[in-house]
């Protein structure tokens, strides 16, 4: 599907969010840099914690409103929501006085505001787009956000640090136009509300119990429990790319000169490198992903997910033992690599691995991998002073090779599940 037959409503978000999205990576990695200053380590681990408890909250409710209020007012209600956080941002550190408690605040209200928008936005895609066409439409998006993570990072590397204040009214500004241009220039695309037999609209706590039920298929497919494990495991070290790999860039690499010619040097400190290291992973994810999931798909899915739960594991041990950007830039290659081996296959795998009649509910428990595993991961930050930054990475290497074994284990297990069912099919 060409970007000029998409629906007008398309346009305009990949305009819109696209600007919204590099606003986005200019601060939001820096946040655990930023929480681990003003609150120290152990607190701010507590409370990005929390954070992410009240977006997965809140997250449970969001495809509910998006049906019954409708994808263009959840989407203008959030944008909304989170111009105001802007300003709770802003004033909590402006030139006249700072509030970190406020900060915080207006960060957690952000991520409430998200999982507002986030099922309305797909949500919206499901109602313009035919099915065949989606998965083009929502890679068009996806490859959107990993440009943001190119650009984002680095110019936050300078603005948020150095003009923070004027940032952050500049991200009110921009939120609050993009507000009014959903407002103004998208329409409703939401069908009529659900009813149940008896005409009534389904009540909000019937779609929270339906959510909750999708759950239990984890507690009767022992297969499926051991990729929602594995899954949890590895998310622990490759969802710290903004929270300790960012507090160890910061307090641990030094001003290192990288080139020098003649009487010009290019000279980068701690903050910079981080943000060299997104600018690198988003760089690379947005070149290969393609590239790599085609070339997965030669191998063994076992081979290929045990190989990148190790690939994690050793890159996160050798970023924590090092203060070379050389060596932390070829770390973070490793790590990239590791997240492009599998990003093509897990759904695939999820759908053979559900029973046709409840591909739904598995798609839908197998968002628990990144839910839970994004509630628990921030502990991380409150580990480096329990146990240190170095075995604090050794840890989370360590989840990385249990999430190998496991892989290994489950794809037995499935293996040998499709060959009792080919045994069966051969009998009958």
């Amino acid at each position: 599907m060409k970007l000029k037959d998409w629906d007008f409503n398309l346009k305009v978000r990949l305009a819109g969010e696209g600007l919204h999205s590099i606003l986005f990576w200019m601060f939001f990695p820096f946040m655990a840099i930023y929480f681990s200053n003003v609150f120290g380590k152990e607190l701010a681990g507590l409370l990005l914690i929390f954070a992410e408890l009240i977006g997965v909250v809140v997250g449970l409710f969001g495809g509910y409103w998006a049906d019954y209020f409708g994808r263009k007012r959840m989407m203008v209600y959030a944008t909304a929501g989170e111009a105001f956080s802007f300003v709770l941002f802003a004033i909590a550190n402006s030139p006249w006085i700072e509030l970190p408690v406020l900060s915080f605040v207006s960060f957690a209200f952000m991520g409430l505001s998200g999982a507002i928008y986030t099922p309305a936005s797909h949500a919206m895609v499901a109602d313009v787009v035919p099915e065949k066409d989606r998965s083009a439409v929502f890679a068009v998006f996806y490859t959107m956000i990993n440009i943001s993570v190119v650009i984002g990072p680095v110019l936050g590397g300078i603005f948020f640090f150095s003009y923070r204040f004027e940032f952050l009214v500049f991200c009110f500004l921009i939120t609050s136009i993009l507000m009014i241009v959903l407002q103004k220039l998208i329409r409703e695309t939401a069908p009529p509300k659900k009813k149940r037999a008896g005409g009534q609209d389904i009540h909000w706590t019937k779609s929270l119990m339906s959510q909750l039920s999708d759950y239990k298929v984890i507690s009767t497919d022992k297969t499926f429990l051991l990729f929602i494990v594995a899954g949890i495991l590895v998310a622990q070290t490759f969802m710290q790319l903004d929270l300790v790999m960012a507090v160890y860039t910061t307090e641990f690499i030094h001003e290192q000169t990288l080139f020098s010619l003649g009487n010009w040097s290019l000279t980068v400190d701690g903050r910079q490198t981080f943000s060299w290291i997104l600018a690198e992973n988003g760089f690379l994810v947005a070149l290969f992903t393609l590239a790599m999931t085609k070339w997965m798909t030669k191998y063994k899915e076992r081979n290929v997910f045990v190989i990148s739960a190790v690939l994690y594991g050793v890159a996160i041990i050798l970023f924590g033992h090092t203060v070379s950007i050389g060596f932390l830039l070829i770390a973070t290659a490793l790590f990239t690599a590791a997240e492009l081996m599998v990003v093509g296959l897990q759904e695939s795998f999820v759908s053979r691995l559900a029973p046709e009649h409840m591909r739904g509910q598995y798609f839908a428990a197998s968002s628990l991998r990144f839910t839970i595993g994004r509630t628990i991961a921030p502990i991380s930050i409150p580990m480096t002073v329990w146990f240190g930054f170095s075995w604090t990475f050794i840890i989370l290497g360590i989840l990385a090779f249990l999430s190998a074994g496991l892989y290994y284990i489950l794809f037995n297990q499935y293996d040998a599940r499709q060959r009792g069912k080919e045994a069966n099919t051969v009998i009958s």
